[in-house]
């Protein structure tokens, strides 16, 4: 049985944001947060959990997975299977709606509780050699925080060799899953984390699910043509710039008195396109 992709959103979301499997969800978040050094959950409440109207196709369907702690820290986890582009932008414009959204008409300041946004990239990403890198809001030199109530979180699935397995519990346990290590490691993962077999058995469970699997394929589909779409409209970017350049060099070497044929050697353009920037 080929098993789904655990990096399709959809996939994802059906593992980690169903209230069925909010325990998988809390174990996963421990091991990001233990990892960067900081205290564990003991209590999660779902704010966007997974339901069947959830439809691969509509665009107003919101595939990351959204949850609030106890103490009302706000936490968002995204997949990003392809690059999109401008992440560290689009990170911080969607945590600052989070973060204002959360003040009421007559709410005060203090009200604002911490955002945290996980971003799981199937790219990489930073020019580093980390798979996890954590970003606060802190002062360069001192390293002295201004506030605490900002967190991002980037974990980059290329940056793990899947076949070098932990022998110890931990993220990478976790991440392994995600990238896909082949199923006869999921033995050991599971013996390294005993709350990666609920994911797993989810993962498999949605495998065999003919109506999972058509709406994953059809999600798969919709990511792969947006992600197309937008290659091409990056590549026809480069190509619109690299012409510009050409005709404004065109430009100079025209007021510097250079026959036409010389400067359509020099640029490659055509005498033709040549002669229309002279008019």
């Amino acid at each position: 049985m080929d098993l789904l992709d655990p990096r399709v959103d959809f996939v994802f979301k059906r593992i980690f944001g169903s209230e069925n499997n909010k325990d998988v969800l809390l174990v996963f978040l421990n091991r990001i947060f233990t990892e960067a050094g900081e205290p564990p959950l003991t209590e999660i409440i779902l704010m966007n959990p997974y339901t069947d109207k959830d439809d691969p196709l509509d665009k107003q369907s919101i595939f990351d997975v959204y949850a609030k702690t106890s103490e009302g820290k706000l936490i968002d986890i995204e997949m990003q299977l392809f690059n999109k582009y401008d992440i560290e932008k689009r990170t911080l414009f969607y945590w600052s709606k989070r973060y204002a959204g959360q003040l009421k008409e007559g709410d005060k300041y203090p009200e604002l509780k911490k955002c945290v946004t996980i971003n799981i990239l199937n790219y990489s990403f930073l020019k580093n050699d980390q798979y996890h890198n954590v970003f606060h809001l802190r002062e360069d030199r001192t390293g002295i925080s201004l506030i605490d109530d900002i967190e991002v979180h980037f974990l980059e699935l290329l940056k793990l060799d899947e076949r070098i397995i932990p022998s110890e519990g931990g993220l990478i346990n976790w991440l392994l899953f995600l990238k896909g290590a082949d199923t006869s490691y999921w033995e050991v993962l599971k013996m390294n984390e005993p709350g990666l077999e609920k994911a797993m058995d989810t993962l498999q469970y949605l495998s065999q699910d003919s109506e999972a699997r058509r709406l994953y394929e059809a999600r798969q589909k919709y990511l792969h043509d947006e992600a197309s779409m937008i290659e091409g409209a990056k590549s026809a970017g480069i190509a619109e710039g690299i012409y510009k350049g050409k005709k404004d060099v065109a430009k100079n070497m025209l007021a510097m008195g250079l026959d036409i044929a010389t400067i359509a050697k020099a640029t490659g353009l055509t005498e033709d396109e040549i002669k229309s920037i002279k008019l």
